[in-house]
């Protein structure tokens, strides 16, 4: 009998294959007293494993793909690192040798410890990280217990075209089955922003979280179905769903490939409306791919990548190599990097920061907030941006705004630097335009202020929806409350862009919202003339954009914006249904 399972897709694509689970939490550790003679034996025992277990993340690391991002390999490194922190190996050491326990049970009381800490946490990234102690203990163990390396680690291993089942993966795992070649991968738990979704999305993986107790309707070699965008798993199939999924696969594969005869075209309406289709970035690897779909340029270059998995935040060289190699390899592209957004679910040991934690984080000190708060982390990124200025066409985007006084000591430490700048003879382009990111209600309300203020304004959806419903939207409870089609919603971005258009500056948007067949009518409807999507999907928007005609928006607009519920946005939508979103 077919079994269906909802879960959340972070990475769209259909896979057929047989399942392998990862059931490598299941260690027995067995507790024991040790003699006093076999201490010295017994610690040492628990440092060859932990050099054991360096060893082996090394041999990952050698085996990542030629080409793949940096940043790939520096999530792999962060747990080679948490190997070499004393606070996770010193305590088991204390224990073996005061309380004569066995290696195994020391560890294990430590990893104990350290977990509780970690989930006694409010940050949500923060608790995260829990699974980061697991996974690296889990890797000890397995070592001292004489346990096999497991399946997809080993060099030989025979993964193509299986889909993966786990309680999580880490970035080391995700990397190795991209290598193997498996087919799609799904996990108990994670979120649409964790290190590995965004890897499955940039490795083009399909995948799904959030899937709970999978592993109990499952066994080693069923038949699966995955659908990454719906976040639909099929367990046992039947013949129809198979030849459904299979022609579902076969029909992408055509509508994708054919999609690429659209690189070199100019987004435009059937009636002639030119539109920006720009593209957003964060790993390396992204810059390809934007040259690849013939994208108009950069409309968010993410830069917290940098900052993750490293006990010091990058110096200004180091980013300003950084961005100076992006604004090479894009040509006369224009890049607009974004300052750090960091805080909420994105708090990461680069970002230097110590200190107390936020009741609710993602009201708290993050983004330009936590910039301005501290200086000694911003004037660096600021100065670099300023530099790689004179490369070519940068624009500077401020994350998180909600008043004006931000933007007067934002601009004001840049007028600081150019000071800096000139006095040593350091070229930067004197005129850089800088931006503001709207995504907190306050700004969207008051955006004609900002936009007298900013040289041009981006809508950013994700914080938008989420501020505006009040909710999380990786909460479970609570994510259907998250609706891009919600009155409100749609009153604040028309709003937003009413007021960029008085102001006579651009708006763009770069939230997933613009990157969403589904709403491209309605956003061009309400005058958005500036997208900025994820490359894999900008292909997708322009031929929306390209079969669409501006004279029948107007009605969809007035109609949209009088409508009182999503439900009530969705149906007309429905409507005025464009036949390449049929074909998608």
């Amino acid at each position: 009998m077919t079994i269906a399972l909802h879960g959340l897709g972070i990475s769209r694509g259909i896979a057929i294959g047989p399942a392998h689970i990862i059931e490598r939490d299941q260690l027995e550790i067995p507790e024991y007293e040790i003699d006093l003679e076999r201490v010295t034996d017994e610690t040492q025992r628990l440092q060859d494993a932990v050099l054991a277990a360096q060893d082996q993340l090394r041999a990952i690391r050698r085996h990542i793909p030629a080409g793949t991002a940096a940043e790939i390999a520096a999530l792999i490194d962060a747990h080679m690192l948490m190997l070499d922190d004393a606070s996770l190996i010193h305590e088991p050491l204390r224990l073996i040798r005061e309380e004569r326990r066995n290696a195994e049970w020391a560890l294990k009381a430590q990893r104990d410890a350290l977990v509780r800490t970690f989930e006694e946490m409010d940050d949500a990234y923060l608790r995260t990280r829990r699974d980061d102690v697991v996974h690296v203990v889990n890797r000890i163990q397995r070592i001292l217990l004489n346990h096999s390396p497991l399946r997809h680690e080993q060099p030989d291993s025979r993964l193509a075209g299986y889909i993966i089942f786990a309680d999580d993966l880490t970035p080391a795992d995700t990397v190795l089955m991209q290598h193997h070649g498996i087919a799609a991968f799904v996990t108990e738990y994670g979120g649409p922003t964790s290190h590995t979704s965004i890897l499955a999305r940039s490795l083009g993986i399909p995948a799904i979280v959030g899937l709970h107790q999978a592993h109990t309707y499952l066994r080693d070699e069923d038949v699966i179905i995955v659908d990454g965008a719906q976040g639909v798993v099929l367990a046992d199939p039947d013949a129809a769903s198979l030849e459904f999924y299979q022609a579902r696969r076969e029909q992408d594969q055509r509508y994708y490939s054919g999609l690429i005869r659209l690189k070199d075209a100019t987004a435009r309406t059937r009636d002639g409306v030119r539109i920006q289709l720009q593209a957003n970035v964060e790993l390396t690897r992204d810059f390809d791919h934007v040259l690849q779909v013939g994208a108009d340029g950069i409309g968010l270059y993410r830069t917290e990548f940098l900052f993750m998995n490293r006990a010091e935040p990058p110096d200004e060289e180091e980013q300003y190599r950084t961005y100076l190699r992006a604004i090479q390899m894009l040509g006369r592209m224009p890049v607009t990097i974004r300052t750090l957004d960091l805080g909420a679910d994105k708090e990461v040991d680069g970002g230097g920061r110590q200190g107390s934690l936020a009741a609710n984080p993602a009201l708290g000190l993050r983004a330009v907030r936590l910039c301005l708060k501290e200086p000694a982390l911003f004037r660096p990124q600021l100065r670099a941006i300023l530099r790689a200025s004179a490369a070519g066409d940068v624009r500077l985007m401020i994350p998180m705004l909600s008043n004006l006084h931000e933007v007067d000591q934002v601009l004001g430490m840049v007028d600081d630097i150019k000071r800096d700048l000139n006095g040593a003879g350091i070229e930067f382009n004197p005129d850089l335009p800088i931006g503001g990111m709207i995504e907190v209600p306050a700004a969207a309300v008051c955006a004609d202020l900002f936009a007298k203020r900013l040289d041009f304004l981006s809508i950013g959806t994700n914080d938008l929806i989420q501020y505006t419903m009040a909710i999380d939207r990786v909460n479970d409870e609570v994510n259907y409350l998250y609706d891009p089609l919600h009155p409100a919603v749609l009153r604040l971005v028309h709003g937003t862009i009413a007021a960029g258009l008085a102001a006579d500056i651009p708006v763009a948007m770069c939230g997933e919202m613009a990157g969403d067949i589904r709403y491209v009518r309605l956003l061009l409807a309400l005058g958005l003339r500036c997208f900025s999507v994820h490359p894999a999907s900008l292909l997708e928007v322009k031929q929306i954009i390209m079969e669409c005609e501006m004279g029948p928006l107007q009605e969809l607009a007035r109609r949209a914006l009088a409508a009182q519920s999503g439900a009530a946005v969705a149906a007309i939508l429905d409507e005025f249904r464009l036949p390449a979103e049929a074909t998608s």
